[in-house]
């Protein structure tokens, strides 16, 4: 099962069908808006076209007229792809057209297939100068967790259809993997020259730029980094015409410059506050919630639900030390959730105890309810516990015996309260 990741951006399918590569869910990735991966890469030497941020329509007019005409690109800033063919993204040849698209986009709830059909909020733009084109190519960046290796995905048929390329002729995508021990070696220039049919001096620009994408990507931690379009301009030179990153919220302790960037209006607010209690959330469009103890445990918990005909609404992964105030507050965000129609707890208990989870599944149904089946599967460190703590609360809790009989349970439950 492919996961959304954090924001709603997704892996995209170039790469998830062409590498089955996943990203693990264990912590949602923190992502960024195109003018600060734009600003992040330039940083390392990286070539992008100009560009200011506007978060009004007079700051558009007046980008505009700081990046001189006569071609400029109007671009809605949100954390998903395919704002092109949503109408995010438009060229224009006059001020007052720059106008005209910054009221039309601003405000506009933008919906692309990275959205889902609820779409996201516009609220800031990019204005950036317009670039001649002769060629869109396609490359990216990632953590293959299969090889532990650094994979960079290239493709010479770039730009927005590039997920018809990887359905219809995955031959056109191309992966070259860099063994972080060494890093990148002119070899790995050369075989992305050749992916991308670079030649010439073309050919030395695609390995200048791997070296500084190599660099961007470790120096700052990203587990994943999109350009779609890396663009060929009409004098031969490599531009990075849009740029996505994502980057491990595990490491950013070690990256306060990044930490800014952080904009929490685009994420999901359950995500939100599951982050201020250090609980591994994501968000899905499934109807079972679930809260369990170990990313593992989690995605075999997804993975039985969906055998059993039902989807998850989310990954909660508690941890494995959580205190009664973090079950508390895992099970508060799962109610938040206006999809989910169960409740699925599946807790192995090794350093998680047991009647721990018990006691904050009582306190968080007692301060909010529950009008939904709950199924409950405990196992380990004071099982019995957790069990008597349950029965005495007088809950309607449903007890399952293993991991398949909790979720044919939660399934016929849903589905006899639907």
């Amino acid at each position: 099962m492919r996961l959304r990741l954090s924001g709603g951006l997704s892996i995209s399918p170039a790469i998830a069908l062409h590498e089955g590569v996943i990203l693990s869910p264990a912590k949602p990735l923190m992502n960024i808006h195109e003018h600060q991966a734009k600003a992040v890469l330039k940083g390392f030497g990286v070539a992008v076209p100009r560009g200011f941020p506007a978060f009004s329509v007079e700051e558009a007019v007046s980008a505009a007229q700081q990046l001189g005409g006569p071609v400029w690109v109007v671009k809605a800033q949100i954390h998903a792809g395919g704002r092109g063919k949503g109408g995010g993204v438009k060229v224009v040849k006059s001020l007052e057209d720059v106008r005209a698209e910054a009221k039309r986009m601003l405000g506009m709830t933008l919906v692309t297939h990275q959205t889902g059909p609820k779409g996201k909020l516009v609220q800031r733009l990019y204005i950036e100068e317009g670039a001649a084109i002769a060629r869109e190519l396609y490359l990216s960046v990632l953590v293959d967790r299969e090889t532990s290796r650094v994979a960079v995905v290239a493709s010479t048929e770039g730009g927005m259809n590039i997920e018809e390329v990887a359905h219809d002729t995955p031959e056109k995508i191309i992966t070259i993997q860099i063994d972080p021990a060494t890093g990148v070696f002119p070899h790995h220039g050369r075989a992305l020259a050749k992916a991308l049919a670079l030649e010439g001096d073309l050919a030395k620009q695609a390995g200048v730029l791997l070296g500084q994408l190599y660099k961007a990507f470790v120096e700052k931690d990203m587990s994943l980094l999109e350009i779609n379009p890396l663009i060929v301009t009409a004098d031969g030179k490599l531009r990075v015409l849009d740029a996505k990153m994502g980057f491990d919220s595990n490491a950013l302790f070690r990256h306060e410059d990044i930490r800014a960037l952080r904009d929490v209006t685009e994420e999901d607010e359950k995500e939100i506050t599951a982050s201020n209690y250090d609980l591994s959330y994501i968000a899905l469009d499934g109807e079972i919630g679930c809260m369990v103890n170990g990313a593992g445990l989690a995605m075999a918990t997804m993975d039985i639900i969906k055998l059993y005909g039902a989807a998850p609404a989310n990954f909660l992964d508690v941890g494995g030390g959580a205190d009664e105030e973090k079950v508390t507050a895992a099970f508060k965000i799962i109610t938040a959730d206006p999809n989910v129609k169960g409740i699925l707890i599946n807790i192995f208990g090794g350093i998680m105890r047991c009647d721990i989870i018990a006691e904050g599944v009582v306190a968080a149904v007692k301060e909010v309810g529950l009008k939904v089946p709950l199924v409950v599967r405990l196992e380990g460190t004071n099982v019995d516990q957790g069990k008597q703590i349950l029965r005495d609360s007088g809950l309607n809790v449903i007890a399952a015996d293993d991991l398949a009989d909790a979720a044919e349970k939660i399934v016929a439950a849903v589905k006899k309260a639907a």
